[in-house]
């Protein structure tokens, strides 16, 4: 299957009834400003583009969502385990972006899209969400060819921040993304800042 853009992403999780299921339980959370993001959709393309008839098992499900007026962390389990009750065998993690600058150690985030533009690549600064009439809407901060193309690359946050180019290079070599799906091309962060 060839995706070309946005318009393809979206009819690719349209079409899978796992997706949807799982984005349909997550809206009826009813948080505000939520999203699922990162490798729900990024395995989903990757696994597409490599043909691959069996889905790539995802390490978790990132719900995010952004309240600033309940930063508890045990308000994130709560929603955890509302999840697990439903679809037990999902690997869910709930996160407030209100409160994930404090572990991320940077500048307040002003929403949930821009927590996810500030994610370590290109191709995981995703998120997709139903809207209130039950449409799929696609946040795509640094748009999609890169996932779409394969490829692997910093954002431009983390080029623009030194301090995080080791957190970047330690996660490429973490997430091992070349034995799964071995298209992918991944670009080092000292090659680009030479």
């Amino acid at each position: 299957m060839n995706l070309k853009n946005e318009r393809d992403i979206l009819n690719l999780i349209s079409e899978d009834d796992w997706m949807m299921e799982i984005l349909a339980t997550v809206k009826s959370l009813n948080l505000p400003d939520w999203w699922i993001c990162a490798g729900f959709i990024r395995s989903k393309i990757w696994d597409t583009l490599h043909g691959f008839r069996e889905r790539t098992r995802v390490p978790d499900i990132d719900v995010i969502y952004f309240d600033n007026t309940n930063t508890d962390e045990v308000t994130e389990k709560r929603l955890e385990q509302k999840l697990i009750k439903i679809h037990p065998k999902e690997p869910w993690s709930v996160k407030n972006e209100a409160r994930m600058h404090i572990a991320n150690d940077i500048e307040p985030y002003s929403s949930s899209v821009d927590a996810i533009s500030k994610f370590p690549e290109t191709a995981t600064a995703l998120g997709v969400k139903l809207d209130k009439y039950d449409n799929l809407i696609l946040a795509a901060p640094y748009g999609v060819e890169d996932v779409i193309n394969l490829e692997v690359k910093p954002t431009s946050y983390f080029i623009n921040s030194r301090g995080r180019i080791s957190i970047y290079e330690e996660r490429m070599v973490k997430k091992n993304w070349i034995s799964k799906w071995n298209k992918i091309r991944i670009k080092h962060m000292k090659n680009m800042l030479d």
